[in-house]
């Protein structure tokens, strides 16, 4: 039992350092250029990044930026400042970390050279609301969003709708020639999307972003509405479209992703002789409704054999969403985990794991959970009950009771979330 317990941690360890920014930066470190080099980004990974971009770099005096990252996920520098900021509500902090960094943006000349570090997070580090919209308007409007189930896809339309940093407005505010290295947290690896897309064409409209909230049914603040709706009669511009100048002289290079990151977990398991089955990095939806999907799949592989014989290790990347009805504590990963174990209802011999790579689930301090067999027995003797647990969102007390919490710590990457289910 407890060789894999020991397993599923490898694995996931090793999808986590298959995105160490350490590892992943290097190949891609451009030689120095003749005019000044700056250096910004944003993400959970920004600080990792800024560090290993130095520890590669020939030339410190060459070299300056800032990078906005989360708190807890500070790395040290030398000529790149990292400033720690709040996610995934932004704060005072982070608005005036953006704001520095669309100025260190605006102050380039064609002879210089801006490199840009982004990763998953850098959507809520990296926002400096339009003047229409107030710093509290816009935090107002993160939680709802955040409580409302909507994909993030469609959060980070309204992002770029409202934040003067996103969107490609990086790319559009610098005269520089632009390189954006990106570790991506989004499926299919788009980069419109991945931080909301500071160098890269938006194609999504002000419509889409009013469609997002009456489909999702969040009100939002009357000052958003307002300009959202000023923005679709034309009183504001748009964001920047793939014909735009700016974009001929900027690169986008993705260094890590989440397919990457499953394969390597999925080669811990090929390793100790047990086939793996990768799902994809785009497994997405309501973390109730892709538990049940994956909880189905387990049961015909155990019955039948279908679509492959066990022993077997089912892996999947993406971010699932949570409509947040309760009270209690938990994020993404723990809430699915909790609805696979309730799904599963003890089907025998099959361990699972689910963890965000960045280290932290949600707001928690936690990366995610993992249980095996003997979970079962264990929540019986304690009155554990799964599904009341549920009914409040709060995988996180539930976990914790078992003491099945998984806490890395900050990792310093972000290639979104690890799902694994072994089936022995």
């Amino acid at each position: 039992m407890k060789d894999f317990t020991r397993l599923m941690m490898q694995s996931f360890l090793a999808a986590v350092n298959a995105a160490d920014p350490a590892r992943v930066i290097a190949p891609h470190t451009p030689a120095r250029s003749f005019g000044r080099t700056v250096v910004i980004g944003a993400g959970k990974a920004a600080g990792a990044m800024a560090q290993a971009l130095e520890s590669n770099w020939d030339d410190d005096n060459a070299l300056e930026g800032l990078v906005v990252t989360r708190y807890g996920h500070r790395a040290e520098t030398r000529r790149i400042r990292v400033i720690e900021a709040g996610h995934p509500v932004p704060d005072e902090t982070g608005m005036r970390a953006a704001r520095e960094i669309l100025d260190l943006a605006r102050s380039l000349r064609p002879a210089d050279r801006l490199i840009v570090l982004l990763s998953g997070g850098g959507s809520a580090l990296l926002s400096l609301p339009v003047p229409e919209v107030s710093l509290a308007d816009y935090q107002e409007l993160t939680r709802r969003l955040l409580r409302s189930g909507m994909p993030i896809g469609q959060m980070n339309v309204l992002r770029k709708h409202l934040s003067i940093t996103q969107g490609g407005r990086i790319a559009a505010a610098t005269l520089a020639e632009c390189l954006a290295l990106i570790i991506s947290d989004v499926a299919g690896d788009d980069v419109s999307a991945i931080a909301s897309g500071p160098c890269s064409p938006d194609p999504s409209t002000y419509e889409d972003a009013l469609t997002a909230l009456q489909q999702w049914r969040v009100e939002p603040p009357p000052s958003v509405l307002r300009f959202l709706q000023e923005g679709r009669t034309g009183a504001h511009p748009e964001t920047p479209k793939p014909w735009d100048p700016c974009f001929s002289r900027t690169e986008t290079r993705i260094i890590a992703s989440s397919r990457a990151s499953l394969a390597a977990g999925a080669k811990v398991f090929e390793n100790a002789g047990i086939p793996s089955l990768i799902l994809g990095d785009a497994v997405t939806g309501e973390a109730s409704n892709v538990a049940a999907s994956q909880a189905a799949m387990v049961r015909r592989i155990r019955r039948s054999g279908d679509p492959v014989r066990a022993p077997l290790a089912v892996i999947s990347g993406g971010e699932c969403t949570v409509t947040v009805r309760g009270k209690g504590r938990g994020g993404r990963c723990s809430e699915f985990l909790l609805h696979l174990f309730s799904e599963l209802d003890a089907v025998p011999g099959v361990f699972g794991l689910a963890c965000d790579t960045d280290g932290i689930d949600g707001t928690e301090n936690n990366a995610g959970a993992m249980f095996s067999p003997e979970s079962y027995q264990r929540a019986a003797a304690q009155g554990l009950d799964a599904r009341a647990y549920l009914a409040n969102n709060d995988a996180y007390s539930f976990f914790e009771a078992l003491g099945e919490l998984i806490d890395t710590g900050p990792t310093r990457t972000n290639v979104n979330d690890y799902r694994c289910i072994l089936i022995t």
